[in-house]
């Protein structure tokens, strides 16, 4: 997996994420506390989404074959999706149900030093896999704010890692409350209180996960800086003119396909469209280097079907169109 990937964030949420099921599971086991079931569901949860990324990283890395000729970038895309049905299923789903339960028949919370000493330890571990996620993320958005990273970011796993492990976060003090109200009144109702609003919390983040990977499954285009250098490289303003009209679409989170009909000029002869279009090429592949796949047709310029679009575009008496 690539570097935008982050696959050390992934790493790191997994051994945190196992460490903490384990010791949150041993605390239900002694205290009773259904906080502290829902949390552990919620690690062995976020455990198993680790997992998914890994291997969707890994099986996107396999060679193009003639059935699926643009390779297996998207399985990333998919596997991601698989994260957030799982996160809303297992981790959301369960703690609500749990905590209803738990709130039509409570009972008085055993044993409080486990549960607390558990959720501290869990605190801290988040705390040390979500700065692993920021540092990496912070190399890659640049001047983006968090939200705008999580909305652009083509690569799935880092957004997904830092929205797991800040609802974690989120999910831990929630858990805090509940433990702690529950012991301050010796009433349990308060300890599923705090489910519910755990499982709420899980629910919504799976539905920002679903809602981000399945724009990334349905395609998303080039990002508006990537647009503006491959439509600079195109235009050499000798023998490509201009760029009549242009489409970009992510094959995977670093693969970029581009068609776009540029202009030539009118008594260029066939030899000259063909070096055009390879030089036109060479200078996209030089300033976006994760452009591998690109279709120009070259036409001679008309401001009138240009207006047309892309879809309604004639080109009669124009040079028969061609991919290169």
């Amino acid at each position: 997996m690539s570097a935008s990937g982050g696959t050390k964030a992934i790493v790191a949420a997994l051994g945190a994420n196992l460490a903490i099921a384990a010791s949150k599971f041993v605390a239900f086991a002694f205290s009773g506390s259904s906080s502290m079931l829902a949390e552990g569901v919620h690690s062995l949860a976020d455990s198993g989404n680790q997992f998914l990324l890994l291997i969707g990283g890994k099986r996107a890395q396999r060679e193009a074959t003639p059935q699926h000729p643009f390779g297996y970038g998207r399985e990333r895309y998919i596997y991601a999706f698989l994260v957030s049905i799982v996160l809303f299923s297992v981790g959301g789903m369960f703690a609500i149900y749990e905590g209803i339960e738990k709130i039509q028949h409570p009972h008085a919370v055993e044993h409080w030093y486990w549960p607390v000493g558990v959720l501290v330890f869990a605190v801290l571990a988040e705390g040390f896999s979500f700065r692993t996620a920021i540092k990496e993320a912070d190399e890659l958005r640049g001047t983006l704010s968090w939200a705008q990273y999580i909305r652009r970011a083509k690569a799935p796993e880092l957004p997904v890692v830092l929205l797991e492990d800040f609802g974690a976060l989120i999910g831990l003090v929630l858990a805090l409350g509940g433990v702690g109200l529950a012991l301050l009144t010796g009433d349990g109702i308060w300890d599923g209180i705090g489910t519910v609003c755990i499982g709420v919390l899980l629910v919504l983040i799976a539905l920002v996960l679903a809602a981000e990977t399945k724009s990334l499954l349905l395609g998303e285009s080039a990002g508006v800086e990537e647009v503006k250098k491959i439509e600079a490289a195109l235009v050499d303003g000798d023998s490509v003119t201009r760029v009549i009209h242009m489409r970009t679409l992510h094959l995977g989170p670093e693969e970029l396909l581009i068609a776009a009909k540029i202009a030539v000029r009118h008594d260029d002869t066939a030899a000259e469209i063909a070096q055009a279009i390879d030089a036109a090429e060479a200078r996209i592949r030089a300033s976006v280097p994760i452009a591998r796949v690109i279709y120009l047709e070259p036409d001679i310029y008309s401001e009138a079907e240009a207006a047309k679009g892309p879809d309604r575009e004639a080109t009669p008496g124009g040079p028969a169109p061609a991919a290169h």
